[in-house]
């Protein structure tokens, strides 16, 4: 690891040893550190799972409460003596919890995903304060939780706790890091920023989801097993949907996605609310002032204490490499260089010797009366161009989709080198090796060029679902070099580092073509690739098209017919859903009834 990626922990380090010398002269006592250190550390899983992949929880409160109590209950009632036993297994507990709570959450997004953790949340605080009140106290808690013991000392509260706790903050901060850095963090990224190209890439999404998840409910148990700790009580409203709610509040104000966030949330949470109660007359309004104080806290400061900061540190440097940028040319575009032999590329397996690269039969897709694909069959050969054409709402972006599976067919099948992929998912379908390029751009806005191509690398690397925590994201040889070589071929290495969202349209499309040649696809789609291009960046992308088809199989959907007659050996016109003809470009030129599609579609028993 670079030394200069170790500067956010010598600087947490720093902070921390002076502390709770520095900070106990402005109203912050021992308690209160210890306090904002276990807010801090079931935050950094919170900003993982929010911060870093983009789901929003409030059910963090369960995994807490749990590994709280089953700590506290298994050392309250003699069950194990050691604290440092009894704190793993109330966090394996949690993790336990967060594995179930999770498989059924992951399947579903954005609001869906946040109520299910909510009412797991409170059907964890009526199962606390109800049908387990004899384990857990009830409403009285747990009283009674021992302080661990280092040796011979016991860890008693005060300092000796609140360095524990810094401990156990920092190293669980590094590890976040180290999450958020390694090919592991880099696919979260993806998933937050864009989920189903993420999965197109060959990444299983709700794998990534669920591991995250798991990990995020791990923190919070620990952390809950601390607060028992620290307290020498179990409080009951560990479970309670306020504490989830804090942590939320805690990590806007603190700075989603900066894992130090929320424990710097944490302490301007917490230091007002212990501060503005002891101002006469004053602090019986404390929740209205506290509420206001948020209001304008998230008003003024958009990312958040820690975000701003970062932004502030970061954004000379970005605008910096932005500038450094040539512009795109405005009388040309840069040519592709030949198409190399990537070193990552899917295993080309074929069931037998003459089997067709791509092979649809009787392929339909129908939206209940609406029969969008109907009846298809068609079969592409190895290492060919071959084109699917028709007029707009003949099908062919329903088609591509249901070839790459990101669509289940309503009947039909799909086979890939003879082997059938129909249902196996796209995640599935392109590990097999099919890459595609989307007609609208599907692309990770927040990231730049090179992290865009290295996703699709990655999985071809690594497969579907890996959990490599402890190596860089940039630090496999094979997918850097998969990196190189496909931005390069795309013409986008002058813009590695910049970030997508400011690419022109020309660059993104060019940029799509790149990360579905970086899957290591032995058959690739192109979906309209030369759509809203200008005519200097068809023929480049015309000629990308020509050197990619060198070493693969093309299949590609384009309304240029100029550029199709021209790449194509073969050709499939669609019309209303159905294949209306198939053959070489002059046979389709010369087809009365492609001619008739095209001019209007008009048949001899319609009225003109």
């Amino acid at each position: 690891m670079k030394l200069g990626r170790l500067v956010p922990e010598a600087v947490l380090t720093a902070v921390l040893l002076a502390a709770p010398f520095v900070l106990v002269h402005v109203g912050f006592s021992y308690d209160l550190l210890e306090r904002i250190l276990d807010w801090g550390l079931i935050g950094l899983g919170f900003d993982l799972l929010f911060g870093a992949a983009g789901l929003l929880s409030f059910g963090q409160a369960a995994f807490y409460g749990t590994g709280g109590f089953v700590a506290a209950w298994l050392l309250v009632g003699h069950h194990l003596a050691s604290v440092w036993l009894a704190l793993a297994a109330g966090t394996l507990a949690a993790g336990l919890v967060g594995l179930g709570v999770g498989a059924l959450a992951v399947r579903r997004i954005g609001i869906y995903f946040t109520m299910i953790t909510l009412a797991f949340c409170e059907m964890g605080f009526f199962l606390e304060n109800s049908p387990l009140s004899a384990y857990t106290g009830g409403e009285n808690g747990l009283p009674g939780v021992p302080v661990p013991q280092l040796g011979p000392w016991r860890l008693t509260s005060g300092l000796p706790i609140y360095w524990l706790l810094a401990v156990l903050f920092l190293a669980g901060f590094v590890l976040a890091r180290r999450i958020r850095h390694s090919p592991f963090g880099a696919v979260l990224a993806a998933i937050k920023g864009n989920a189903a190209r993420a999965g197109q890439a060959g990444h299983s999404v709700p794998g990534y989801k669920l591991a995250v998840f798991v990990i995020a409910a791990l923190y919070a148990g620990l952390a809950g097993g601390l607060l028992g700790v620290i307290q020498s009580y179990m409080p009951p409203d560990a479970f309670s949907l306020d504490t989830s709610g804090q942590l939320v509040v805690q990590t806007i104000i603190g700075g989603v996605g900066t894992l130090i966030g929320p424990m710097v949330g944490a302490t301007v949470w917490l230091w007002l609310r212990d501060n503005l109660q002891m101002i006469p007359h004053v602090g019986a309004l404390w929740k209205l002032i506290l509420g206001l104080i948020f209001v304008v806290l998230v008003v003024a400061l958009k990312r958040g204490i820690a975000g701003e900061l970062r932004h502030l540190f970061t954004h000379r440097r970005r605008a910096a490499a932005e500038a450094g940028v040539p512009e795109e040319s405005t009388d040309g575009a840069p040519m592709p260089l030949a198409a190399p032999d990537l070193p990552l590329r899917a295993p080309l397996v074929a069931t037998r010797a003459d089997a067709p690269a791509l092979r649809a039969i009787g392929v339909s897709k129908f939206y209940g009366g609406l029969h969008a694909v109907e009846d298809v069959s068609f079969q592409v050969r190895p290492g060919a161009i071959h084109a699917v054409i028709g007029p707009n709402g003949a099908g062919k972006s329903t088609l591509f989709k249901m070839l790459s599976e990101e669509i289940a067919p309503t009947a039909g099948r799909v086979e890939l080198f003879g082997r059938p992929i129909t249902g196996l998912g796209v995640t599935r379908a392109t590990q097999l090796g099919i890459g595609k390029s989307n007609q609208l751009n599907q692309l990770f806005l927040d990231l730049s060029v090179t992290e865009n191509i290295r996703l699709a690398a990655l999985a071809r690397a690594r497969g579907r679902f890996r959990t490599d925590l402890w190596r860089g994201a940039d630090s496999i040889p094979a997918v850097e070099r998969q990196v190189a070589l496909a931005t390069a071929t795309v013409g986008l290495t002058h813009r590695a580092a910049v970030p997508v969202q400011v690419l022109p349209y020309g660059e993104k499309r060019r940029l799509e073509i790149g990360i579905a040649l970086a899957t290591g696809a032995n058959v690739l789609l192109l979906d309209e690739p030369l759509a809203g291009m200008s005519p200097a960046e068809r023929v480049a992308t015309r000629a990308l098209v020509r050197e990619i088809a060198r070493g693969r199989t093309v299949l590609i959907v384009e309304h240029d017919m100029d550029a199709i007659f021209e790449l194509a050996e073969c050709i499939t016109v669609l019309y209303e859903g159905r294949k209306l003809a198939e053959g070489t470009p002059e046979e389709i030129q010369r087809n009365q009834a492609v001619q008739d599609a095209y001019l209007g579609g008009l048949h001899e028993h319609e009225p003109a």
